[in-house]
């Protein structure tokens, strides 16, 4: 005898008790006659007695079948409240998701959105951890990250949200008392910020409109693992900074910083939802990258 308990033979035995014929058991459950027919004698001589006393008119449970009826009942409908949970849970996010993102980022666009996703999604919670460092989903445990421009695992599988384009900018004061460089081998020699988790290098790359590629190391009095931490000397006119759209757009917006060599460009990188796999990804994480998906793919940082 095998050690799994015939489940689908039990059931179709409850089944048929509960309805009184194999046809109608067989019409409720949606399979034919035979299958129900086989399943119960398969069941019978598993347990080695008779469930049903048959005639050409009439079926009745023995007394053995009676007193099996009543627990095959009960496994089938603990069977369907089971079925009956795990729908509503695959309809209805629901449950602890694990989420990383940079801070900086973090703050300024995500959450703003946690009323709302909250609202749209009451049985979710979000366990959110801020930090520029780029965490390993898999080791530590995450569900999920959002990531900018930064992809190092090809184990991961990344869902691209939007554009995420690096400024290479200074303040008002500072173009005043050292002028607006013209080419970036220029930045050898100016006093430049830094930003230490800088994705794949801390070399700056800039690409002219006419294709030709220039790399520059910064080097200046401050680097820093969060780049909300450059604004200040920024801000006051000591030096240059690369910095991405999202945190760069309100100041160049009121003219606190100027963009600097628009014909260069800087790293043009994008915003991830990274998972470990999307094999096993559940509803509840799939309902959150579907969120930030609506909400973060026409972002209203855009600098024009």
């Amino acid at each position: 005898m095998s050690g799994i308990p015939d489940f689908e033979g039990l059931a179709m035995f409850a089944k048929v008790a509960e309805e009184g014929s194999f046809a109608a058991a067989s019409r409720v459950m949606g399979v034919s006659v035979p299958t129900v027919s086989r399943a119960v004698a398969r069941l019978e001589e598993r347990l080695g007695g008779r469930l049903f006393n048959r005639t050409s008119r009439q079926l009745a449970l023995t007394e053995f079948g009676a007193s099996m009826a009543a627990k095959a009942g009960e496994i089938y409908r603990q069977a369907e409240e089971v079925e009956s949970e795990a729908q509503e849970l695959a309809v209805q996010p629901r449950g602890q998701v694990r989420l990383a993102i940079p801070m900086s980022f973090g703050l300024r666009w995500v959450a703003p959105l946690i009323p709302q996703l909250i609202r749209q999604y009451p049985e979710l919670s979000i366990d959110l951890h801020l930090s520029d460092a780029a965490v390993d989903l898999i080791a530590e445990g995450f569900d999920a990250a959002l990531r900018i421009a930064v992809l190092p695992d090809s184990s991961l599988v990344a869902r691209r949200i939007c554009a995420v384009t690096q400024y290479l900018v200074a303040s008002p004061g500072y173009l005043e008392q050292h002028g607006h460089p013209t080419h970036p081998r220029e930045l050898a020699t100016r006093q430049c910020l830094s930003y230490a988790y800088r994705s794949r290098s801390q070399v700056w790359r800039f690409t002219h409109d006419d294709g030709t590629e220039e790399d520059v190391v910064p080097n200046g009095p401050l680097r820093v693992t969060n780049g909300d931490a450059l604004l200040p000397t920024l801000l006051d006119g000591l030096a240059i900074a690369e910095l991405p759209e999202f945190i760069a757009s309100e100041y160049l917006a009121d003219g606190r910083l100027v963009v600097l060599l628009p014909q260069w460009h800087m790293s043009r990188g994008g915003l991830y939802f990274v998972t470990p796999s999307a094999r096993t990804r559940p509803v509840k994480v799939k309902a959150l990258s579907d969120f930030f998906v609506q909400h973060l793919s026409e972002p209203k940082w855009r600098w024009p």
